[in-house]
């Protein structure tokens, strides 16, 4: 959960009608059952330009009128032309000119039970100018940098095959360390060989040199916390506060008054990345409005899209103020063809959902099945869970309980997050990876991506007492994320008495169990290099000065990146690390019986599982203080970590028999 700040801005209304807001008791009434006799029009409305003119389109079933009026600029000034709208199908009403009105910019306003609304740029804006108040008229085709046509991200044959990076644009590259110019932008993964003052590689040059294969950014659509018109005071918000959804956002550009521009510089980001290897997942927040009564929404069709109370009043499973309610034809039509959009007009790779349960499960296999057609190579993924109760049945909801229901769709595994590093609301809880005992079981349900295997008991599980997920990728594991604590910070809370030493073994440990467990890994952005937030948690608008990565620290924790670039190569480099059914993880997949039984797991993956070149591999994790011993069957093993070290190829060989395995430290072998 998370708390979003809201941002009102003032709007300028022409002509001898007045404003009148509504409240939610107003526009729901007891009128629920009347939004499921609405009429719908499928696909993406409100601007179309062709030989004929301009032609607008909006879905607004209850407006008594409604007017588009054009601006010849993004802000200030008056319409240079009003247009009446009027009645048409599916509960749209229409008007157009014969005019092709490239460059400027319109909004509209309905009549709603006797009282003009405000004006909005209607939810299908695709283009907008300053702070996204009006909707601009663009060629899209002269937004394309040069090559786009041929464009395409990585092609991977399954999810478990992606190492996904997250990050927030202005958290990669503001620090003065980055040697990045366009800092906070787009722009800033498009510029190659960029440095520390020590020699390091920033930016994208750091991403390939990790090796990851996607990055998961923070929202890029265009969100309501930014003013827009005055950059230079710096202001930052992580972006779940959705204004429009289907243009990008305007402070990461060069220049947020002109349309083109955001467009154009996020689409050269995109290529960029794809030019390097990587992947684009855009994280979406479909589940919730910045604003309620003036939202983009309640301004199109009042009450429509959101879930409500029976007293009229927002139902709030966001915790943010509101939640839609996708079960309803056009909000469900909506999302699936935003998503689209996405996928086609900006080649996106990915969509993390947030708040996923909050969406039914319908509309979140409709989703998949649209986007697989797109490109079969995309994949779909959000948090199982919501921030507060919803009158959506819960048997109905996209939780991670459910996810089995949903196929090309997978979930966030708090089960392995909490128990590798502590609970995520209690800052001094320990977990397995620091020595808290007990929590062995629920690590395994981590390690077989909650799926059915015969040596897990799940009735032991600390999360879930149930094996939920169908198949390994339906399942994102982690430690940690933009949300709460980073892994750093959470280390420093809970091991306050050790040294920065003891908690990076920790952090090795963290992340190994992590990217050797079956499921899709997933890590937070700077991680590799120790990042920390300064110990705050919830940093969706802290400055800069607690978000930005200092990539000095990449020479100060060398080591600790090292060690990553080689866990990512390990995994990339066997598939047996990435098998893609339930049944072949509980085939080769045999957990050991120990003689301790505190913070110690021990189990091999065996008979080439996936096609792996390897037979066998050996993976034991001592999360515990003190050294344990476990028994290696005999033979010829080549040792790929071992205390606090690792090389995907190997350095060593052991034959087997009693073994040491060192305080907070992973044991990996393999035999051919």
């Amino acid at each position: 959960m998370r708390h979003d700040s809201k941002k009102l801005l003032s709007h300028t209304i022409f002509g001898e009608d007045t404003y009148a807001s509504e409240t939610a008791a107003q526009i729901h009434g007891n009128r629920y059952a009347a939004f499921e006799t609405y009429s719908n029009r499928n696909g993406e409305l409100e601007l179309t330009t062709d030989d004929s003119g301009t032609h607008f389109r909006l879905w607004s079933p209850e407006a008594t009128k409604a007017r588009v009026f054009i601006y010849d600029t993004d802000s200030g000034g008056n319409p240079t032309n009003i247009l009446e709208m009027t009645r048409s199908a599916g509960g749209t009403l229409t008007a157009s000119t014969t005019d092709r009105l490239y460059g400027k910019f319109y909004t509209f306003r309905i009549l709603h039970n006797g009282r003009w609304l405000d004006e909005t740029p209607g939810i299908w804006a695709k283009a907008t100018g300053t702070n996204g108040r009006r909707a601009a008229i663009i060629d899209m085709s002269q937004t394309n940098p040069a090559g786009w046509t041929d464009d395409h991200g990585p092609k991977i044959e399954s999810i478990t095959d992606a190492v996904i990076y997250e990050m927030h644009h202005r958290d990669m590259s503001m620090h003065h360390t980055s040697g990045i110019v366009n800092k906070g932008k787009f722009l800033a993964l498009t510029e190659h060989n960029t440095r520390t003052p020590g020699g390091s590689s920033t930016g994208i040059d750091h991403l390939k040199e990790l090796g990851i294969t996607h990055v998961h950014i923070l929202p890029s659509y265009d969100f309501n916390s930014i003013d827009e018109s005055n950059l230079l005071s710096n202001q930052y918000n992580w972006g779940y506060d959705p204004y429009n959804y289907n243009t990008p956002e305007g402070s990461y550009s060069t220049d947020p008054a002109n349309p083109s521009t955001r467009i154009n510089e996020m689409k050269r980001m995109i290529q960029s990345l794809h030019n390097a290897g990587i992947g684009v997942i855009m994280d979406v927040v479909y589940n919730h409005t910045a604003d309620n009564d003036s939202s983009n929404f309640s301004l199109t069709a009042p009450g429509y899209f959101y879930r409500h109370r029976p007293d009229g009043s927002y139902s709030d499973a966001s915790a943010c103020g509101n939640e839609t309610a996708s079960d309803r034809p056009q909000v469900r039509d909506f999302i699936i063809n935003s998503v689209r959009y996405w996928a086609t007009e900006y080649h996106i790779d990915g969509f993390r959902f947030d708040l996923m349960a909050i969406h039914d499960i319908e509309t979140m296999n409709l989703v998949a099945e649209a986007l697989k057609e797109i490109n079969p190579n995309i994949f779909i993924y959000g948090e199982g869970w919501t921030a507060g109760d919803s009158p959506l049945p819960a048997d109905r909801r996209a939780l991670k309980e459910n996810v089995a229901m949903m196929n090309g769709v997978a979930v966030f595994s708090d089960d392995i997050r909490d128990a590798i590093k502590g609970h995520y609301c209690n800052a001094s809880d320990r977990g397995f990876a620091t020595g808290k005992p007990g929590l062995e079981e629920t690590v395994k349900i981590g390690i077989v991506a909650s799926t059915a295997h015969p040596q897990v008991d799940y009735s032991k599980g600390n999360n879930s007492k149930l094996a939920y997920a169908s198949s390994p990728t339906q399942i994102i594991n982690y430690v940690s994320c933009h949300d709460d604590l980073c892994l750093t910070d959470k280390l420093a809370r809970s091991m306050p008495e050790t040294t920065d030493d003891e908690r990076i073994r920790a952090a090795k440990l963290a992340q190994t169990i992590v990217f050797t467990s079956q499921g899709t890994p997933f890590m937070f952005a700077g991680e590799e290099i120790f990042r920390n937030k300064k110990g705050v948690h919830n940093s969706f608008n802290s400055p800069d000065s607690i978000n930005a990565i200092d990539w000095s620290q990449k020479e100060t924790y060398r080591e600790l990146f090292d060690y990553y670039t080689e866990l990512i190569r390990l995994r990339k480099s066997h598939t047996a690390f990435r098998m893609t059914t339930a049944e072949d993880i509980a085939r080769h997949i045999r957990f050991d019986k120990t003689d301790a039984t505190d913070c110690l797991i021990s189990y091999a993956i065996t008979n080439h599982a996936n096609g792996d070149e390897w037979n066998e591999i050996r993976l034991v994790f001592n999360g515990g203080n003190e050294i344990q011993t476990v028994k290696i069957p005999r033979g010829k093993w080549l040792v790929i970590a071992r205390d606090g070290n690792l090389k995907a190829d190997g350095f060593d060989y052991i034959s087997g028999g009693k073994t040491t395995i060192e305080p907070r430290s992973a044991l990996i072998i393999a035999k051919a």
